[in-house]
């Protein structure tokens, strides 16, 4: 029996870990060492959250690669353009003078105005949608682009403002459309819809009422749906779900696999020790978690896949003596388990240790270059086009060096460290 048993948990790890090394291994990431990302789209882009996201995962998970993001969003903008300006300006200023290589385009939410389904509508949408894209194929022949199903107006949490189907299924029709657009014109294609109404079922099913907060206004998701919708675009971009992955025979004191790290100094005996170097950082999941008071980021990772499908670290450990054991990472306390449980594998890209501290970091800085960015455009660019001020373009070239200045901070922090292992068993 015994024997049996210790034969099924070795198969069970051998097919975990079979299955994130082929997941690891997949197709290669979307984005390239040179590129530079704008982000265009109306106010839910304007949040800088999903895309904010996005960046912090490229940083910490493709550290080697030197990319670029700018993040151009106008809250009520539509086809057509909007609060910005119309579309030829915004796309000039807010797309074209960044000479991207890679553009999303996320749009749809204002351009129904929140009323029924009309061919009107329809058509004023499809052509200008098709303008966008021609005039920036125009302008550079090379970008690759995509296109994004438009994030849901939640029908889900509550009643639909549109009877029978609600509004969202006005965005449904538009993200249909840009799906077979796409497909014709050759672009990549992303859907922020279906991922997100997905959550907003299991998590109304769990919760009714933190359901609800997680598009509190029905529109503009707070984190924990921009969570889902980076993920969504992360996984049409092939985005890699392991951050490392570690297997260790402990009664022979030899490392079995490790991929995307270097495992150095390794001590059998008690306490077991040894140095990891891992190439990637996880997304910080614990300390944003911590600060989740309204329970929504909790509840839509509970709802959906996004663990699995963004933020694996497993750590396997067999050969163990059974009994319970504590780890610790550079003298951190990270957790105890039983020697059945380690040799099943734990996930440390959700706890919290010193390599999540050091993400959430990355994602502060990230923040911070987003806010130059932003006060830089929105507050000196815009307001001032049409002025003659003579300190106005030394104030811009002024907050552009300040933002790169925090880029560069934000990279060289996202590097990873290494940091001893310490297992030991709990008496």
């Amino acid at each position: 029996m015994l024997r049996r048993r210790a034969l099924l948990r070795f198969l069970l790890t051998l097919q975990l870990t079979c299955a994130l090394a082929l997941a690891a291994g997949s197709e290669q990431f979307y984005l390239h060492s040179g590129d530079t990302v704008v982000f265009y789209g109306d106010s839910i882009t304007d949040q800088r959250l999903y895309t904010m996201l996005t960046e912090l995962y490229t940083v910490t998970r493709y550290g080697e690669l030197q990319v670029k993001f700018v993040h151009s969003g106008w809250g009520g903008d539509r086809v057509t353009g909007g609060g910005g300006g119309p579309i030829d300006i915004r796309l000039k200023r807010d797309v074209f003078s960044y000479k991207p290589s890679v553009m999303t385009i996320m749009l749809g939410m204002n351009d129904g105005k929140y009323a029924s389904h009309t061919a009107a509508d329809d058509k004023v949408f499809y052509d200008g949608y098709e303008n966008i894209v021609q005039s920036t194929r125009k302008e550079f022949p090379q970008i690759r682009i995509t296109a994004i199903g438009p994030s849901p107006f939640d029908d889900v949490t509550r009643p639909a403002t549109l009877p029978p189907s609600g509004y969202n299924a006005v965005l449904v029709n538009y993200s249909d459309w840009i799906r077979r657009y796409a497909a014709t014109a050759k672009l990549d294609f992303a859907d922020l819809n279906e991922p997100v109404v997905s959550v907003l079922e299991q998590a109304n099913t769990a919760n009714v009422a933190v359901a609800q907060k997680i598009i509190p206004d029905r529109i503009h998701p707070g984190l924990a749906g921009h969570l889902i919708m980076a993920e969504a675009l992360l996984k049409a971009w092939h985005a890699r779900p392991v951050v490392s992955l570690v297997n260790i025979d402990a009664s022979a004191g030899k490392v079995k696999s490790a991929q995307f790290t270097t495992i150095t100094d390794l001590h059998a005996g008690s306490p077991f020790v040894w140095t990891e170097t891992d190439e990637a950082l996880p997304l910080p999941f614990s300390e944003m978690l911590a600060s989740d008071r309204d329970g929504t980021l909790g509840l839509a990772i509970k709802s959906s896949d996004v663990t699995e499908s963004l933020n694996e670290q497993p750590l396997t450990i067999t050969g163990l003596k059974p009994g319970q054991y504590r780890l610790s990472i550079d003298g951190q306390n990270v957790g105890s388990w039983t020697d059945e449980e380690l040799a099943k594998g734990v996930n440390l890209a959700v706890l919290d240790t010193p390599m999540s501290k050091q993400a959430m970091a990355v994602r502060d800085l990230t923040v911070r270059h987003l806010d130059v960015h932003q006060a830089r455009w929105r507050t000196i660019q815009v307001p001032l086009q049409q002025s003659d001020f003579p300190h106005a373009s030394e104030a811009l070239r002024d907050l552009d060096a300040l933002e790169n200045e925090i880029v560069a901070e934000q990279r060289t922090l996202a590097k990873p460290r290494p940091h001893v292992f310490q297992l030991e068993p709990v008496t």
